[in-house]
């Protein structure tokens, strides 16, 4: 009679469901693929509007004078870690809900590395989903664009986007290839964390903490920024009106482009999303528990 189990899996038995998932994922027709990732990029893309909306942080208020101004009420740290909590939407969205994303799919190495999954069926599976989350996330800008909600809050919510995307595009390069690297060891470790779990409660309490920590301590996420980045640069050139309208409160706006988007960010943090993800997640728990004893 087999034992009945309803306590969480040990790192072990995660690491053997890690392999299966990895195989799974690789083996996946690419309209299937490519439609769950469209979803992940529109998922992370509600986490990253969630984010937006509260890092706003400010309330609206009428000077003696009839001019609007703001003010805020929490110190930068709790402010960090409230716009944390609620990014976790994303990647509880995609975990709970199914769907395909490529900082996650990092994980897919440890299949790799056990020779179950061939290079090129692992790099077929990046690439469709890196396209298929760029989708997601370019079509929710595009949607949340036209809602025009960043003229809420006093347009202080347009302001918190604008100062979030060129906040991005204002990073080295290398600064940014590091603040990928620590972006998705968090995530994929809070990806990993889920397969231990037996409930969708244990599924997002692995999430919270580790998705709430890269975010609060400002890392770089390649999928998020897809959102983000995209999305200051549509009320940027698409709106100008606005953009007169609160330019002033948004420093450096010139710096906010395209090409800064792709060299300043989107690259580098996707390099160091890899690093972070595939290496000092995926092979060193590879290394540790599907090693085979003899190599």
């Amino acid at each position: 009679m087999s034992e009945i189990r309803i306590d969480a899996l040990l790192p072990q038995e995660m690491a053997t469901r890690a392999e299966y998932l990895g195989v799974r994922k690789a083996e996946m027709p690419f309209l299937k693929m490519f439609m769950l990732a469209i979803l992940a990029g529109a998922f992370i893309s509600l986490g990253a509007i969630f984010a937006t909306t509260v890092s706003a942080g400010s309330m609206a208020i009428t000077t003696a004078e009839g001019e609007a101004a703001f003010t805020t009420g929490f110190p930068y740290g709790f402010n960090r870690l409230l716009v944390g909590l609620v990014f976790c939407l994303g990647l509880i969205l995609v975990v709970v809900g199914g769907a395909e994303l490529f900082t996650g799919n990092n994980l897919i190495v440890m299949a790799w590395a056990s020779g179950k999954v061939k290079g090129r069926a692992m790099l077929r599976n990046w690439l469709i989903v890196y396209l298929g989350n760029f989708v997601g996330a370019i079509g929710t800008v595009i949607l949340m664009f036209f809602s025009k909600q960043y003229t809420f809050g006093a347009n202080s919510v347009g302001i918190a986007a604008l100062r979030i995307g060129v906040s991005k595009v204002e990073l080295t390069f290398l600064q940014a290839v590091a603040l990928g690297i620590l972006c998705n060891a968090l995530v994929c470790l809070a990806v990993w964390m889920t397969f231990s779990a037996r409930s969708t409660i244990d599924k997002i309490a692995a999430i919270i903490f580790p998705i709430t920590a890269f975010v609060a301590a400002g890392f770089e996420h390649s999928i998020a920024n897809m959102y983000f980045i995209p999305y200051a640069l549509f009320i940027k050139y698409f709106d100008p009106a606005y953009i007169s309208e609160v330019s002033g409160k948004v420093a450096n706006l010139n710096q906010l482009t395209w090409q800064a988007f792709l060299v300043n960010n989107l690259i580098p943090v996707t390099i160091g999303n890899v690093i972070g993800g595939a290496l000092l997640v995926a092979a060193v728990y590879w290394a540790i528990f599907l090693r085979p004893s003899n190599a």
